[in-house]
């Protein structure tokens, strides 16, 4: 990783001597957020008002590039459980002060490929199984190799090899929440456009060494196949839709020997401003005895399952997630332009024994204001035999240079 990052301060560097062939690209990220949370069984509810800039810079010479980008996240009011600090008298908010290097990476970019070293940002398909995990303030990266093929009209290979996860739980991590997890993890994604979508096979090979992560027994093996698209029915209606199956083993130290399966039917129609849609997502629990279940522990698993995030860790007996949505883009006539308007419900039951864990309503709106994205959201849990009634609120913004 030194020997990256000394690359790419060089080709930086090298700029003002080479302006004729180098640009030089400012990166500036900025985010104020205040979230608010209350949870039954914790005494007192959480305040947390965080601060985080992330600032670098890229250098580009023809299809050579170098980025450097370092973040930092300041709690201005912090009455809140960051998962590392203190005793867990108020609900988590997963979002701890940090100092980092968060992406350093060079990347070279010809016809039909594009080879990316060092810490780099990941997201896959929808990033059920590795993602970004950007609405946390300081993000998710690895660091790895990654090359992504064209070889044929249509046809794209992302091949990556990760040998370190660098966690949101920035430097101070400690614990099961450490600051990164190394391992040898292999993540392989083949797609093919066709006229109604795009399918795509993929393998995940998750590798956890850390001995305080070995502990929850993540690390597996996932194989599967996704197929997303849509098609356009008139002028103002379209349908989207999008189907996923994976199975999901041990793998490596991973003590535990269990199978267990992934589902996902999703369809949305859109009309005009006017969205309305849902779906099905099982996470399996194990076909065995021993109580386990599928997990997708580099997920973004804050886009799935509602966001009061109960479900971050799958249960032993699984999970299903039967949901339905409604969206509507409001006019305003003013700077705020278009306001996007959504609604989102959530059953959930677990996958062995079918007992229902609970209910959840998820409400968000947000709008733009220049380089400015403005956003107000709020989750409410209510549980029946699965964790406790939570409510969250957050008002965000978000600055982009």
């Amino acid at each position: 990783m030194e020997k990256l990052i000394a690359t790419a301060a060089a080709l930086v560097v090298a700029g003002p001597a080479c302006a004729q062939t180098v640009t030089l690209t400012p990166l500036v990220d900025a985010r104020t957020r205040y979230e608010y949370a209350t949870q039954d069984g914790i005494a007192d509810d959480a305040d947390a008002l965080t601060l985080r800039l992330r600032t670098g810079v890229e250098a580009k010479a023809s299809g050579l590039s170098a980025l450097v980008e370092a973040q930092g996240t300041l709690a201005v009011v912090d009455r809140y459980y960051d998962g590392l600090h203190g005793a867990q008298t108020r609900p988590l908010v997963a979002d701890p002060q940090n100092v980092a290097l968060y992406r350093a990476q060079v990347r070279y970019a010809g016809k039909g490929y594009a080879l990316t070293a060092g810490r780099q940002r990941i997201a896959l398909d929808d990033e059920r199984f590795v993602g970004a995990i950007a609405f946390r303030d300081n993000g998710q990266t690895f660091d790895a190799v990654r090359a992504e093929i064209a070889p044929a009209p249509h046809v794209k290979a992302d091949l990556t090899y990760a040998w370190a996860q660098r966690t949101i739980w920035g430097i101070d991590g400690r614990g099961a929440r450490q600051p990164s997890v190394s391992g040898d993890n292999v993540f392989v994604n083949l797609g093919y456009q066709t006229r109604l979508g795009t399918l795509t096979a993929f393998a995940y090979l998750v590798d956890q060494d850390e001995a305080a992560v070995q502990a929850f027994r993540l690390s597996s093996q996932t194989y599967g196949g996704r197929f997303g698209g849509g098609i356009t029915l008139s002028q103002t209606a379209k349908l989207s839709y999008q189907l996923s199956y994976a199975r999901q083993q041990d793998w490596h130290r991973n003590p535990n020997r269990y199978r267990a399966y992934y589902y996902l039917a999703d369809a949305a129609l859109a009309l005009s401003a006017l969205k309305v849609g849902g779906g099905f997502e099982v996470l399996g629990a194990n076909r065995g005895a021993a109580l386990t279940s599928f997990q997708t522990p580099l997920a973004t698993a804050f886009k799935f399952q509602g966001w009061a995030d109960k479900f971050l860790t799958t249960p032993p007996d699984g999970v299903r997630d039967l949901y339905s949505n409604v969206g509507y883009g409001l006019k305003t006539g003013s700077r705020l332009g278009t306001i996007a308007l959504q609604a989102s419900y959530h059953r959930f039951d677990s996958d062995r024994l079918v007992r229902h864990y609970g209910d959840e309503l998820d409400l968000l709106a947000s709008a733009k204001v220049g380089r400015t994205a403005l956003s107000v959201r709020y989750a409410d849990y209510q549980a029946d035999r699965f964790a406790t009634d939570t409510r969250k609120l957050w008002l965000q913004a978000d600055w982009t240079l």
